[in-house]
């Protein structure tokens, strides 16, 4: 782990300093970049398909449903700022969870509507919404 300017930021797991990484920071790491990776799933892959007539889900297994893969996403780097937060509950830990998901795909529909110049306001965001 390295602390610059009180930011910790964490080490590839190939790295050989990733051995001296504290396991709840391992952990942390692992569940920030599963919440990224949720978050790019939903803004650019993953979507229920409905049937109009009856109301059923059509993509109701994991063989329909399109979700990212290993191959699908980038290298992701992490920065854990570490802050000692009584006020939240008397030991101070936080979970993270799914947190992190949550600005990812608006982050990913502003990038879009930079790159091109319009703005997509639903998920996921396809090639045929940005080509009107």
């Amino acid at each position: 782990m390295r602390k610059k300017n009180s930011q910790c930021t964490l080490s590839a797991p190939s790295s050989p300093r990733f051995a001296s990484i504290p396991t709840w920071a391992k952990t942390a790491r692992s569940q920030l970049i599963g919440g990224i990776t949720y978050g790019i799933g939903m803004a650019l892959h993953e979507e229920t398909l409905v049937d109009q007539e009856t109301g059923r889900i059509v993509n109701t297994n994991v063989a329909e449903y399109l979700m990212p893969v290993n191959a699908d996403i980038p290298d992701i780097q992490t920065i854990i700022v570490p802050n000692d937060d009584k006020h939240s509950n008397p030991l101070g830990v936080k979970g993270i969870g799914e947190l992190p998901m949550v600005g990812v795909a608006a982050a990913i529909a502003n990038a879009v509507y930079h790159a091109t110049g319009v703005r997509v306001r639903k998920v996921p965001i396809r090639i045929e919404d940005v080509l009107v």
